[in-house]
């Protein structure tokens, strides 16, 4: 598979602060895949290093396999990072053409995009006229208009209603299933969740994760038991060598596991040892639970 971007022990200083420390991932063609961290994990300097616009203090990266110089591989490169900034006197379309005449691009894109962005009936429209969410739209039809190979986005939905995120949602599922690749920053786990396929999971600068959303939330899961004695249940699942700890949470048995193990394997189990279960649920892990397990052992292992 074509690699896009790969990064590679890249740290960043501001002064006695230590913004990116050691952090290397690869982008491959035609993925989405989410930096995913709180305010201040370096999800942003991240995304301006590779953009160009900031400087790094050490580590190396490298667009399209190294095969061109920095600036000919961001003509191929579209990105918001910065709240959409265009001329409120003017109509959506004027403000495109405007772009097009900069980077040199034909008119002919402009009702392509908008009608991608959902904004054709507004294009003639002042922009002045539009809602953050119709404004964040018109910023991605114009980093389209170069039919980037990679679209970079920095935080696409901050300040946005209920509707308007869904909307920025659903544009760059479509913007992904036309082939091109996306890389967002974000610190809503539901966002990543939903619209990507690989995440980086940034904490103070230290990257905790890299790898596709399922790998992060595809452990071995857990088993929601119960039966008519929980604590005899709990005493043989004790000595089951795929479990990995027990709790009990409103009178069910939660079994977390370290192996794979099959419902109808621990049920066979169970019943030969004289327990017969009322209630089995096999359960994996949300997103949100394997985040929260990743920040809280760095912050463990930080203190």
């Amino acid at each position: 598979m074509e690699t896009i971007l790969t990064i590679e022990n890249l740290h960043k200083r501001y002064g006695r602060i230590q913004a990116l420390r050691n952090i290397s991932f690869e982008i491959q063609k035609g993925r989405v895949y989410g930096i995913l961290g709180p305010n201040g994990s370096g999800k942003s300097t991240t995304l301006g290093i590779v953009l160009n616009v900031i400087n790094r203090t050490s580590g190396i990266y490298s667009w399209f396999g190294g095969k061109m110089q920095t600036h000919e591989a961001l003509k191929k490169v579209g990105a918001i990072i910065e709240r959409p900034n265009f001329y409120p006197y003017m109509t959506a379309e004027e403000n495109l053409k405007l772009v097009c005449k900069i980077k040199s691009i034909d008119y002919s894109k402009i009702n392509e995009k908008l009608d991608l962005v959902g904004l054709t009936e507004r294009k003639n429209s002042k922009f002045s006229t539009f809602s953050l969410g119709m404004k964040q739209r018109l910023a991605i039809a114009s980093a389209l208009l170069n039919d980037p190979e990679i679209l970079i986005l920095d935080e696409p939905t901050n300040g946005l209603d209920p509707q308007g995120i869904h909307q920025i949602r659903d544009i760059i599922k479509k913007i992904a299933s036309q082939g091109t690749t996306i890389l967002l920053a974000s610190h809503l786990l539901d966002e990543v969740e939903k619209v990507c396929s690989h995440v980086v999971v940034l904490r103070k600068g230290e990257m905790l994760y890299s790898g596709s959303v399922d790998g992060m939330s595809a452990n071995e899961g857990f088993f929601e038991l119960q039966s008519e004695d929980n604590e005899a249940l709990k005493s043989v699942l004790d000595d089951h060598p795929a479990v990995d700890r027990i709790t009990e949470e409103d009178g069910k048995i939660l079994v977390y596991l370290k192996s794979e193990l099959s419902a109808a394997h621990l049920n066979q189990f169970l019943f030969s040892k004289n327990i017969a279960l009322s209630h089995l649920v096999k359960r994996k892990n949300s997103l949100e639970a394997q985040f929260l397990e990743l920040t809280k052992n760095a912050s463990v292992q930080n203190n």
